[in-house]
């Protein structure tokens, strides 16, 4: 088993000093350490831990703002933390540690919240797309063609004009163009 640590600051003035010194008082034997902003997809320390973590390993942060954006970044990050057999430990909220049967019931019902959560953003968005649609809302991208410009083509295909030079005189693809003989 091995205990590995992440700490974070989110600026380049800022340091990783303490966090760095309460992970090793936490007995972390290898800490991943980095300076990028919270808000950034791409912090490739964390990746790197994430690959590294094997069955039976645990991971420490000292406060989960350190780890996470959000709580849907949370639950996925302690999502990849499980599926590798390991464990996860916050120093600064003793509610999750999922070493423990409590912490596992914490983060089983934070998961179930956000599920839920979820579930209730796609419903609201279905039934906006619906309302819109019964408004006559069009989603999707904007045709290239005109409805004049599009039976214009079609009797230009007709009369036997090639698709290359009809798709040209439009400024089209021609995939756009056979699309209208379909």
């Amino acid at each position: 088993m091995t205990v590995y640590g992440y700490a974070r600051v989110s600026t380049v003035g800022q340091s990783l000093d303490c966090q760095m010194a309460v992970l090793r008082a936490a007995d972390c034997e290898k800490v991943f350490a980095e300076k990028v902003t919270g808000k950034n997809a791409q912090r490739p320390r964390l990746q790197q831990l994430l690959r590294s973590v094997m069955p039976g390993d645990l991971v420490i942060v000292t406060k989960l703002d350190r780890l996470a954006r959000s709580t849907r970044d949370l639950l996925n990050i302690l999502n990849e933390i499980g599926e590798a057999g390991a464990k996860f430990r916050s120093l600064g909220e003793p509610w999750a540690d999922t070493t423990t049967p409590h912490g596992e019931l914490m983060i089983t019902i934070l998961g179930g919240l956000a599920t839920f959560e979820r579930h209730l953003i796609l419903a609201r968005t279905d039934e906006g797309r619906k309302a819109a649609q019964a408004q006559g809302v069009r989603f999707g991208r904007k045709p290239a063609l005109s409805a004049f410009q599009r039976n214009e083509a079609r009797a230009r295909l007709e009369a036997g004009e090639p698709a290359n030079a009809v798709a040209r005189s439009y400024g089209v693809s021609r995939q756009t163009v056979w699309r209208l003989v379909r």
